[in-house]
């Protein structure tokens, strides 16, 4: 079977992105900590099981020698060995211990001298060794060579009358049995520790599988409300964790609902706010079309009433952009300078103060200090603009609108207060929605768009603030705004 090479590459690509994901999901993670968990404990066991053993060999092996040679050293006093006289039964003895033991035995006298070699090697050669003189001096040794595998113990031959050394015993005994032993129980525990890891294996495999399941149902619980198969509530109470994962998932998935909601409620209300003064235009027109003569004051009394639902459109229009860009924050940069606040609010101020004479508003600003802070000026122009419109549009008559601004060593706090006809308990959480009216009859009768205190909390959250408001119906409405006096970006 023939396959392209771009074809190869991309089923390669595809099993290493396979075997790359399985390396970074959890399972292979839970398996890695099992195995790591069960075949270290094995390890250590068995390194300490086989030192032990033959440590405890070597020991064992050791004091047999010692005791041999001990019986040995008795003889070679009684039987004036050490003296240079010669004795059969300690020759066989010698011989018998040094094929028992696959080693070497050495007599060696008070003059440091070889007497009796059972490799017939060093006779009458001198041994002056460290164990030797050590030996002599009444303390037997005992030394384990692991590497050339032998043991070579000292034993002092000693004159119990006198409680003098006359001789060492010097014998160097082969290991190679316990070496033997040793290694076929490392191989019984190879052999063990490959089959516990092969146990482990099989039984961490299928435990972190059945583990992952409920992970894999709520991934694919997920999977579905995204592609649009299943909009109910996500459940996974298996675990304590999948549960909490449930319950923010269902919190964002409300969110994400009251956000949709949110935007064709808006394009709704879009929708009905730019065609209400295009229907009324259009009323007007057909009405002046319907007749015949008419007089010249009422075709200008008809036109200023189409001025007016052109003006008001006009103003949707601008709010709407205004919103937008707002809303666009990702693309939007904020023209952050250093501004004398005090100054930037009596400018507003003295805009609207025109608009609150009309309505005998009595329009008041109290400065506590001198405030100075990085904002962008236009916007935050036009969110207090705003929150002191709606107190002038929404007052009483003969009613007020108090300005006060204060700062302390990090924020600054600019409080817009009205005697105006105030907010209902349960339209306060709603206020700062797009096109939301308290009173609709009442807000188109003055001219409000619904979009005025939307657009100043987007101009106050985009300087890293907040804003709140209190109210009473009937009694007035206080909004406070707090602003860092230094922006971060």
């Amino acid at each position: 079977m023939y396959i392209q090479s771009g074809g190869l590459v991309t089923i390669l690509g595809a099993k290493w992105k396979i075997k790359n994901s399985f390396f970074k999901s959890l399972r292979f993670r839970i398996i890695l900590m099992a195995l790591a968990v069960g075949i270290i404990p094995c390890m250590i066991l068995r390194i300490v099981l086989l030192g032990n053993y033959e440590e405890r060999s070597v020991a064992e092996k050791s004091a047999q020698i010692q005791n041999q040679c001990t019986i040995l050293g008795n003889q070679l006093i009684s039987s004036g060995y050490l003296e240079g006289k010669t004795s059969e039964v300690v020759d066989a003895e010698l011989t018998q211990l040094s094929n028992i033991y696959s080693g070497r035995v050495m007599i060696v006298d008070g003059q440091f001298e070889i007497i009796k070699d059972t490799y017939d090697m060093d006779e009458r050669k001198i041994l002056a060794s460290q164990s030797i003189i050590e030996c002599f001096k009444g303390k037997g040794t005992s030394h384990y060579d692991g590497k050339n595998q032998y043991i070579e113990v000292t034993v002092p031959v000693m004159d119990q009358e006198a409680q003098n050394v006359l001789g060492v015993i010097l014998a160097s005994v082969s290991t190679d049995s316990i070496a033997d032993s040793l290694e076929v129980y490392r191989e019984k525990a190879n052999i063990m520790l490959m089959t516990i890891v092969l146990i482990l294996l099989i039984v961490v495999a299928f435990c972190s599988g059945k583990m992952m399941r409920p992970f894999h149902r709520l991934s694919d619980a997920i999977d579905a409300v995204t592609e649009g198969y299943d909009s109910g509530k996500i459940e996974e109470n298996q675990y304590s964790e999948t549960e909490k994962i449930s319950e923010s998932v269902n919190k964002m998935l409300v969110r994400w609902k009251k956000v949709d909601d949110s935007r064709q409620e808006f394009v709704s209300n879009v929708s009905h706010e730019l065609k209400t003064p295009l229907t009324s235009m259009k009323v007007l027109a057909d009405s002046l079309l319907a007749q015949g003569d008419v007089p010249a004051e009422l075709y200008k009394e008809f036109m200023e009433d189409i001025t007016e639902e052109i003006e008001r459109e006009d103003k949707i229009i601008n709010d709407l952009l205004s919103l937008v860009k707002m809303d666009k924050t990702s693309a939007n940069t904020m023209n952050v300078t250093s501004e004398n606040i005090n100054e930037l609010v009596e400018k507003c101020l003295k805009r609207l103060q025109p608009i609150a004479a009309k309505a005998n508003i009595e329009l008041v600003l109290e400065s506590f200090r001198p405030v100075s802070a990085e904002v962008d000026e236009m916007k935050f122009s036009q969110a207090v603009t705003n929150l002191v419109e709606n107190a002038i549009k929404y007052n009483k008559e003969n009613g007020f609108v108090h300005v006060s601004l204060n700062a302390d060593h990090k924020y600054f706090y600019l409080k817009v207060e009205d005697s105006g006809i105030g907010i209902p308990e349960d339209a306060i959480d709603h206020i700062f929605e797009r096109f939301y009216r308290v009173d609709k009859s009442h807000s188109r009768e003055i001219g409000g768009t619904g979009l005025g205190l939307a657009i100043a909390r987007g101009a106050v959250i985009m300087h890293r603030g907040a804003i709140k408001v209190y109210s009473e119906p009937g009694e007035g409405t206080t909004f406070t705004v707090r602003i860092p006096l230094t922006y971060v970006a």
